[in-house]
Formats: structure tokens, C-alpha cells, sequence
């Protein structure tokens, strides 16, 4: 980026917004699901996020390096945002019927369920991290900010960042390896323990693919991010 932008956006600069535009909107973009979840809500965040930094561009201090911790802390306050809405929302559906399962016919169609399973499972143990937790790891583990610059986007100290930052971790891991055991046992009381009718005996399901375990799982969100963005 050219040199004098942040003075430029703060003067209003239709080109150096452009830029900035340019240069942090995918990232935002990414930031913003990794706090909400969802891809359409993570537009709507996205684009709520450059419209609030135009209009608090005189804010800006003119001085300093990346303008990422910025945007971040205004993306981060729009997430926390949708996800209240999000959240009203749920909570009218769940006082509705459930859908009728689909039943899993196709054996091809397996190992693709299998997948969704584990990544479902990594996102359920992040939806029961605390938001500042949340808030944290999205900042210094997916957007590699480090402690000064997440610390500014969240507007705390840079001890805080260390400490949320490190509890986090610990609790995304415990929840992660339970919600996959958990996922373990529903796909072995679904698809495993079938009977052999020829021989008549109790077969033992193979592994499929997709399955993550551990440290593994903290790729799972964003390997998924990659296949979306791909598309």
C-alpha cells in the first residue's frame, strides 16, 4: 500500500479506502466467520464493517503501522452483533418441530458425512468457548496477529491477550477431543456393528477418511474456510 495512507483515509480519500478495500477485505471476510459461523452472515459483517470504518475514518490515528487491528476491532464488534441476532433466532427454532432425518443411503456419500461430522464437532467445541475466547483465537490463531496488535483490536491489555489466548487453547482442545469422541460414537452406533448375514457374524467398521483427532482439529475451521473460498 502507499505510503500516507492512513492520513489520506482520514481525509476522506475515496482511493486510499479503495485500497484499504483492496488489501484487508478477504481477511476481514474470513475473520468474520470465524467468529460467526456462517458465510452469509460473515458478508453482511464484512460489509458492515468497511461502511463503519468510513464513517469513523477522522478516528484513525495517523500515526502507526497496519490498519488490520483497526478493521478487526470493528469487524470483531459486528460479529458479536450478528451472533445476538443469530442467537434470537435460534432460539425461536429450536421451539420448532425438528426436520425428519435423511437417511444415509448411498454408501459413497459416506465418507463426505464423515468429514461434516468432524468439522461440525470443531465448531460445536468453539461455539462453547466464552466470546472472548472466541474473540482471541480468531485474532492470534487464524489472522496471526500477535499480542500488541489483537490487544489493540479488542481495545485490552496485552497481558489479557496472553492469558485468554492461552486458556482458550486449553478448553478448544478438551472440548474438541470430547465433542469427537462424542461424534465417534454416534458413527460407530449408526453405521458399525452390522451383521454379516452370511456368516453371521458382528463386523467391525473401517476408519473413513476426514477423521481429525487432537492438535489436528485447530486446521479443521480453517481448511474449511479454503474449500468455501474456493468455490
Amino acid at each position: 500500500m502507499s505510503e500516507g495512507l492512513r492520513g489520506r483515509v482520514r481525509a476522506g480519500e475515496r482511493s486510499a479506502f479503495a485500497e484499504v478495500y483492496e488489501a484487508y477485505a478477504k481477511a476481514v471476510y474470513n475473520h468474520a466467520y470465524r467468529l460467526t459461523g456462517d458465510w452469509s452472515v460473515a458478508e453482511e459483517v464484512m460489509g458492515d464493517t468497511f461502511l463503519e470504518a468510513w464513517r469513523s475514518r477522522e478516528q484513525l490515528e495517523p500515526d502507526g503501522g497496519t490498519l488490520k487491528p483497526w478493521l478487526f476491532g470493528i469487524a470483531t464488534n459486528k460479529a458479536r452483533n450478528a451472533n445476538r441476532g443469530t442467537g434470537r433466532r435460534l432460539a425461536f427454532l429450536s421451539r420448532r418441530p425438528a426436520p425428519e432425518p435423511v437417511a444415509d443411503f448411498a454408501e459413497e456419500t459416506a465418507g463426505r458425512i464423515d468429514d461434516a461430522r468432524q468439522l461440525a464437532a470443531v465448531q460445536q467445541a468453539l461455539s462453547r468457548l466464552r466470546r472472548p475466547e472466541r474473540e482471541v483465537l480468531a485474532l492470534c490463531v487464524w489472522s496471526g496477529m500477535d499480542y500488541a496488535q489483537a490487544a489493540a483490536a479488542l481495545g485490552v491489555p496485552v497481558g489479557t491477550v496472553r492469558s485468554r489466548l492461552s486458556r482458550a487453547r486449553a478448553r478448544l482442545r478438551r472440548l474438541t477431543d470430547g465433542e469427537l469422541a462424542k461424534s465417534e460414537r454416534e458413527r460407530r452406533e449408526q453405521r458399525g456393528g452390522r451383521t454379516d448375514r452370511k456368516v453371521g457374524i458382528s463386523t467391525e467398521p473401517v476408519r473413513c477418511r476426514g477423521e481429525v483427532k487432537g492438535e489436528a482439529a485447530f486446521a479443521a475451521l480453517p481448511f474449511q474456510e479454503m474449500q468455501e473460498g474456493s468455490r
